[in-house]
């Protein structure tokens, strides 16, 4: 343990010493734009939230992990499941809220699994080597995006073609993957990709492949070891017909295999699960003056299967449409109206489906005297339910301050999440008769921007959850129930805060602190306070170095073998890296990640990550 500290200490000196200061201080700082929560680009001063944007950039020097421990490491966020054995699953606990309250986009489109209880997208799939950028928005979004989007939207954008007529870009990396309990550092953990892309007069094209294979950790604290092996392969064919008018098609293939263990009781198991997932859409854009019309469509076929002492398999499909206008008034007024289908289909005993068709519309008016509003509409018309009326009114008022500015903003928006296909069709615990849950949230903060080196918001947040589904057992010897609307209601508050500053020339500083508190109901696995640092240092244009620093406070867990609540101790997690760029085409990284050996828990009895060390390039034709 103390050669790897010393090991990481020593490299980073020894970076400080060779390489001398080089940053050209005339480069132009263009100003921040965001989309996501307005669906237009407008500068970020304009937007009346606090809209978390990771780069291109910031991917880059994230080579080697997954997308779940990248927005893991963002204010409001927890990923249970990122610091574990790969095929862990995932759990996204957003401001407090769970799966089923966070809609997933892949360049655009809805993406979900109909077959699950959650009816969630499992980010398991995706490579971080495709993205090319992340937005998240965090509170209700149902009016622009629809059920679902009750606690956040994460918008991934994935990697466009080159310019040029070809390219091709190779990454590939491999580390350790051990527990706190193990010190042989084997190299267990390799990941490959490959993207052939480019432009051909208007003809452009991407072509991926990608494979990962892990092994060396059990899911549960035990013996033997769990592997969990990956395979993305993804095409895309645009074309530019004219000025006005361009399309594109494309097609996914996803899947993962993993080793898992017994849960109850906990223990060893040789048991197996996979899933496969094919997607194929077209995105079709007309641009006009002042405005254009976009269609997103995608067909999404899903299979999972499970064997173990109780073999399964599930297979769902999903159909997804969303057409709208984007217009422009004289740069003030700027509007989207548009319609939004989805139709899901699983298989149980029998097959089942449900369809929504949602006419939306979204307006957002800045001023040239700094009051700034997001006001919109939705009518969800869903085949099991009926009708469902979400809007949202989002104002927010800037002021210049120096060569920056001062927003205050607010937000009053409503969402709804409607029961998935398993909670009213599964083999599971169904009721039929199951209302959609209903959100109300509520925000205020400020953020203030002082030039380029310092940037800092406050927010704070308050959701009220109605009809919320559970899973109530009617049977305590064969744990059978079905699930059900809760008549309480639930209030989730808390408070966020950013920090984004460049004190001294080349050194960056990236700070978030968050506190939730989920009143009326006790919380599971989702911590109170959390907080995350990250320290970054440009010793030339070719090399960088960080530091990052996690904080998560106590959290309540049940332990499965007993039946009884227990307290999750508090842990910090510290890592570094390294990029250096060797030249234009080839680039290297090297990354350790809880470099004190922390020993800690996510989920009762489950195993995490000790002491790992990961090293990888990128290369670029």
């Amino acid at each position: 343990m103390k050669k790897t500290v010393l090991s990481v200490s020593a490299l980073l000196l020894a970076c400080t010493t060779v390489f001398a200061q080089e940053q050209d201080d005339k480069k132009e700082q263009l100003d921040e734009v965001v989309i996501s929560d307005s669906r237009h680009a407008l500068k970020r001063e304009n937007s009346g939230k606090t809209v978390i944007s990771i780069s291109s950039e910031e991917i880059a020097r994230s080579q080697g992990k997954t997308i779940a421990e990248v927005i893991n490491t963002k204010s409001g966020i927890e990923i249970l499941g990122s610091r574990s054995n790969a095929g862990q699953n995932l759990s996204y606990f957003v401001r407090g809220g769970n799966n089923r309250q966070v809609l997933i986009l892949i360049d655009g489109i809805q993406v979900n699994d109909p077959s699950s209880i959650a009816n969630d997208f499992d980010l398991r799939l995706v490579s971080l080597d495709r993205i090319e950028s992340i937005e998240i928005i965090k509170g209700a979004s149902s009016t622009l995006y629809g059920s679902g989007a009750a606690t956040a939207v994460i918008n991934i954008t994935t990697k466009k073609a080159s310019k040029n007529d070809i390219a091709l870009t190779v990454n590939s990396s491999f580390g350790t993957n051990q527990s706190q309990d193990d010190s042989n550092y084997n190299i267990n953990d390799f990941s490959n990709s490959a993207r052939i892309d480019g432009t051909v007069d208007k003809l452009s094209y991407v072509v991926g492949f990608g494979h990962q294979s892990t092994d060396g950790l059990s899911a549960v604290i035990g013996e033997e070891s769990d592997p969990f092996s990956r395979i993305n392969t993804n095409v895309k064919v645009g074309y530019k017909f004219s000025e006005a008018f361009e399309a594109s098609i494309y097609g996914t293939l996803d899947k993962f295999k993993n080793d898992f263990d017994n849960s109850s009781p906990r223990g060893d198991a040789n048991f197996e699960a996979d899933s496969e997932q094919y997607r194929f859409g077209v995105a079709p854009k007309y641009t006009y003056k002042n405005g254009s019309v976009t269609l997103n469509a995608a067909y999404t076929s899903i299979e999972r299967r499970f064997f173990s002492n109780f073999p399964s398999n599930f297979e769902g499909e999903t159909i997804a449409l969303d057409i709208y206008n984007k217009y422009n008034f004289n740069n003030q007024f700027y509007t989207v109206v548009g319609l939004n289908y989805i139709d899901n289909q699983t298989l149980f005993a029998e097959e089942q489906s449900s369809s929504i068709v949602d006419p939306y519309v979204n307006v957002v008016y800045v001023s040239d005297f700094g009051l700034n509003v997001n006001a919109g509409a939705r009518m969800n018309n869903h085949s099991e339910y009926g009708s469902h009326f979400t809007y949202n009114f989002n104002p927010s008022y800037r002021m210049p301050l120096g060569k920056g500015y001062v927003k205050a903003f607010a937000s009053y928006s409503t969402s709804f999440i409607a029961p998935s296909l398993s909670q009213l069709f599964g083999n599971f615990g169904p009721n039929p008769n199951l209302e959609p849950e209903e959100n109300t949230t509520i925000e205020g903060g400020v953020e203030v921007k002082l030039s380029e080196k310092l940037r800092a918001s406050a927010v704070y947040f308050n959701r009220d959850e109605q009809n919320f589904i559970n899973y109530v057992v009617t049977d305590f010897v064969t744990f059978a129930g079905e699930y059900q609307n809760v008549s309480q209601d639930f209030t989730v508050n808390g408070f966020e805060f950013e920090v984004a500053a460049t004190p001294i020339k080349n050194l960056t500083v990236d700070a978030n602190y968050t506190f939730t508190e989920k009143k009326d109901v006790k919380v599971l696995r989702i911590p109170k306070h959390k907080a995350n640092l990250n320290v970054g240092y440009a010793f030339t244009q070719k090399t960088n170095a960080a530091v990052s620093y996690q904080f998560t406070s106590e959290r309540l867990d049940t332990d499965f073998a007993t039946f009884q609540d227990v307290t999750l101790e508090s842990f910090s997690l510290i890592g570094a890296n390294v990029n250096h760029k060797f030249n234009k085409r080839l680039s290297g990284f090297l990354a350790v990640s809880n470099i004190f050996n922390e020993e800690y828990t996510e989920i009762t009895g489950f195993t995490t990550r000790g002491t790992n060390v990961r090293v990888g390039f990128s290369l670029n034709l």
